[in-house]
This record gives C-alpha cells, sequence and structure tokens, in this order.
C-alpha cells in the first residue's frame, strides 16, 4: 500500500513540476508572442482604462478625457481644438497618435517609468502610474492672435523667443478638432475619411511639415553672408549691380518690381527688395559660402525636433552660378518651413546665435512634481553679432518706411523683411505671401519675439514687390500679443 502511495505522490509532484514548466514557459516565453497577438485586446483596454494626462498651456490645460462608458473607456478630449491641433496632434482609438500626442505619449498614458516613484514594484504589481503632464511653451495670446490673423486664408505662423528657442506660438490654417478622431466608432472612420480627402489638407501642419519657396525673406541670408564675409563692407555704398541682371551663362534677364535698383546699396536694396543685387551678390558670393551661411542657419537640416520632426528646410548647394542668383533670392530650389524662417528671425535678433527651438518647457506627474526639464541646449553662431547689428539696422528700416510699414508697433522696435515668393509652371500661381520679423519694447534690452509668416493664397497683385499687405499686419498682431503679455 505504501508503495502506490509513494508512486502517486511521485506522479503528482510530477504533474506540478510539469505545471510549473509549462506556467513559466507560457509567461516567459510564449508572454511577447501573446502580448503582440492582435487578437489580444488587453493592453488595449488597459491603455484607455484611466484618464491621460493633459498637455497644458500658460498653466491651463488644452486636452481632457472623457468617459465613454464603453469598454475602451476613456476619450480624448480638446479644448479650442483647431486652434492648438498644430501643437497637441490627435490622440485617437482607431487611428494613432500624432505631434505631442505622439512624443509625449508615455507621460500622458502613464507608461513612463519615471512617472513613479517605485518602478520595481509597479512591475511586480503591474500596477499603471496616472498619466503625466506636458508643459508646453506657448502663449496663449499670440497663438490666437496668430489663428485669427490668418483666418480663413489657407497659411502657417511660427514665433520663437531669439534667446531662448521657446516657442510661442505654431499654428496652421485651415485646421481642424482633433476631438472627432478621438473614439473608435463609425463617426470617427467618417470624420478620417473627409479630413484626408479634403484638397485644402486641414491636417498638415504647415508651420513645421510643408517647405515654400522663401521669395525675399530669404535675402537675410544672402546679406548675412555678404556682410560677414566683408564683400559689402558699407551698408550705403554703391554694389554695383546692373538693372536687369543677366543670369551667367543664360539669355535670360533677372528685373525688378521696385524701382532704383540699379547699382543700388545694400541698405536701399534691402529696404525696398532689389532682386538684382541679392542675385548677384550671391554669385559673387559662390556657392560653397552660400551654402554654409544657409546651413548655419539651419538649412539641410534633417534630424531638427521640437520634440516632434521638422520637415528639412533645403538650400541647394548643387547649382550652377544662373541658378544660384535664384536661389539667393529664395526662389529655384530653395524652401524653407515656416518655423525655419523665424529661426532665421530670431538668430539676427540675438546677435547671431542659433538656438534649438523646443516646444514642451517640462513634464510633471499628475501631483505636479516635475519629471524631466527642457534643459539647456546648445547655441551655434551663424555669423559675427556686428553683422547682426546690421541686419537689425537693415529690417528696422523695412519697418521705419519700406514695404514692412504695417508691422510697425508704438512704443516698440521693430525689424522685419517682407517677401512674395512666386511659384507653379511659369510663376503663374498666386504668389505666397511671406514676413518675418523680431520685436522688442523700447524698455527692453534684447527682442522678445521672433515671427514668421507665410499666407499661400493671398490676395496679392503680381506687381506688389512684398507680403507687407497680407503677412506683416498677421505678424504684428502675434509679437503685439507677446510684448503685452
Amino acid at each position: 500500500m505504501t508503495r502506490y502511495i509513494r508512486h502517486a505522490a511521485a506522479f503528482c509532484v510530477l504533474l506540478l513540476v510539469a505545471l510549473l514548466v509549462n506556467t513559466a514557459w507560457l509567461q516567459v516565453v510564449q508572454a511577447p508572442s501573446y502580448d503582440d497577438n492582435p487578437a489580444n485586446r488587453r493592453a488595449t483596454i488597459a491603455r484607455y482604462e484611466q484618464p491621460r494626462g493633459e498637455i497644458l498651456v500658460a498653466g491651463r490645460p488644452v486636452t481632457g478625457s472623457k468617459d465613454s462608458g464603453e469598454q475602451l473607456r476613456y476619450e480624448r478630449a480638446y479644448t479650442d481644438g483647431p486652434l492648438y491641433a498644430p501643437v497637441t496632434g490627435f490622440a485617437s482609438q482607431r487611428y494613432g497618435t500624432t505631434f505631442l500626442e505622439h512624443t509625449e505619449d508615455e507621460v500622458l498614458s502613464g507608461t513612463d517609468p519615471m512617472l513613479s516613484g517605485l518602478p520595481l514594484w509597479n512591475d511586480l504589481t503591474h500596477a499603471r502610474n496616472p498619466g503625466g503632464n506636458v508643459v508646453t511653451t506657448l502663449n496663449a495670446a499670440a497663438q490666437r492672435a496668430a489663428f485669427e490673423g490668418l483666418g480663413p486664408r489657407k497659411g502657417a505662423v511660427a514665433a520663437i523667443e531669439p534667446t531662448t528657442g521657446r516657442i510661442l506660438a505654431l499654428v496652421s490654417t485651415p485646421s481642424y478638432d482633433p476631438a472627432e478622431l478621438s473614439g473608435n466608432g463609425p463617426a470617427v472612420t467618417a470624420a478620417w475619411a473627409r479630413l484626408n480627402d479634403d484638397p485644402e489638407k486641414p491636417m498638415l501642419n504647415r508651420a513645421v511639415r510643408q517647405t515654400y519657396p522663401p521669395g525675399s525673406t530669404f535675402k537675410v541670408i544672402t546679406a548675412a553672408a555678404a556682410l560677414d564675409a566683408g564683400v559689402v563692407p558699407d551698408l550705403d555704398a554703391p554694389t554695383d549691380s546692373p538693372d536687369p541682371y543677366p543670369l551667367p551663362g543664360t539669355t535670360t534677364r533677372l528685373a525688378n518690381e521696385a524701382d532704383g535698383c540699379e547699382n543700388a546699396s545694400l541698405r536701399y536694396a534691402f529696404e525696398w527688395s532689389c532682386n538684382t543685387v541679392f542675385a548677384k551678390l550671391g554669385v559673387d558670393m559662390g556657392v560653397h559660402a552660400m551654402g554654409t551661411t544657409a546651413r548655419g542657419f539651419g538649412f539641410n537640416d534633417k534630424g531638427l525636433k521640437i520634440p516632434f520632426s521638422v520637415s528639412p528646410s533645403t538650400f541647394d548647394s548643387h547649382v550652377d552660378r544662373a541658378q544660384l542668383a535664384l536661389s539667393s533670392i529664395g526662389q529655384y530650389n530653395t524652401r524653407a518651413t515656416p518655423l525655419q524662417m523665424a529661426m532665421v528671425a530670431a538668430a539676427v535678433a540675438d546677435d547671431g546665435q542659433v538656438r534649438p527651438p523646443y516646444l514642451v518647457e517640462r513634464t510633471t506627474r499628475s501631483s505636479g512634481g516635475t519629471v524631466s526639464t527642457a534643459g539647456s541646449r546648445p547655441v551655434r553662431q551663424v555669423m559675427h553679432p556686428t553683422t547682426a547689428t546690421r541686419l537689425r539696422e537693415l529690417m528696422m528700416d523695412v519697418v521705419a518706411e519700406g514695404t514692412g510699414m504695417t508691422a510697425s508697433i508704438p512704443g516698440a522696435t521693430v525689424g522685419g523683411k517682407t517677401g512674395t515668393a512666386q511659384h507653379g509652371i511659369g510663376n503663374a500661381g498666386t504668389p505666397y505671401a511671406w514676413f518675418v520679423a523680431w520685436a522688442q519694447d523700447d524698455d527692453d534690452v534684447a527682442p522678445k519675439v521672433a515671427v514668421a509668416v507665410v499666407v499661400e493664397d493671398a490676395s496679392a497683385r503680381r506687381g506688389d514687390i512684398s507680403g507687407g499687405g497680407t503677412a506683416a499686419p498677421i505678424a504684428k498682431a502675434v509679437m503685439e500679443a507677446v510684448l503685452h503679455s
């Protein structure tokens, strides 16, 4: 009898060992395949079983969470969704995440290990931290001024604090309400199809993901290269520039929209946007010098993130002299995002220093404790401080008595550069209206804001030499909002 008991006990032990081995095999070896199985909804259910963290602007949340009462319980909600969509992006149960909702997803969803004081305990218990918060650098008044200034027109605005790189406004129009994509029902599917089929592309972030020919605003860079190299030693000296200017190696003659550009000084040429002067300067400088200066400002940088990625602005260094002439006035293959051109204006305002722009000031736990901060960022000196001083002088002239007078702000010093960029086959498209600028109160020791505005469907006359009538008033409103906040 005892022998049978021993055999039964041994068999039970064997079964127990087999059970333990099988359990270990399932939990350790096969667990990843089960976790990744599309039929396993537990991770998805867990993701939406608690409210998502908030994205904050000026201390106020512009996001929220709505209890749907469904299996995927909490859906994303937005305050002023179209206003902040280029910053927040969307968080959809069906279509995933974009922009800050994507790059800061671990913090917002509560999965970032830094949110927990006891991460090992959370690993053992599979507990989920409450979603953290993302504090942005945005100035709420500037964001609204940019959005309302663009109104129904297609375009974008980017504004930066020159001395830090903090992004103060990032607007793209037409926009959309990301709340339409939050859930997973038929309405979300219909909204997704409608938004993607819309020829106006409301989900395109034109401030950072669309590049345009920058037109005459690129002359800031050409002037910086010429002044830094000493090619133009005196702002008021004649430049030996013919009008019209024969493009090297071709029979094409480049003309001006403005009068008085023949042999004009750099000051006059900048103030009235003489194409011939800057095209010749670009050729005189050479493609290497022009390309080096453009790269210094941030062109051809494929790694810029704010924290989501920014489409690279481009300056083609493989061009002949005629193409270089056109590139030097912001045409041919030269392309820029509004954020890039705001960086150009900010560099002029900050003594020639380019500071990487950033959108997230810090991340916090739901209780308010800081998880991470923006920290210090590398600074690149793109031109001599004396060159930046002379460029500020030129930009101030544009606003004081040139093509950018509509951006003038009482009680403040404003410098700007207008541009009307031609595009389309044979330049037949309606010109893009550009304006880049910086501003400081008369009592300030340094400029507080740099801004770039582009309007795609500007009602500019073909003979208008600038975006001063369309883009400059929008820039003025944004700069006033920052100066008065």
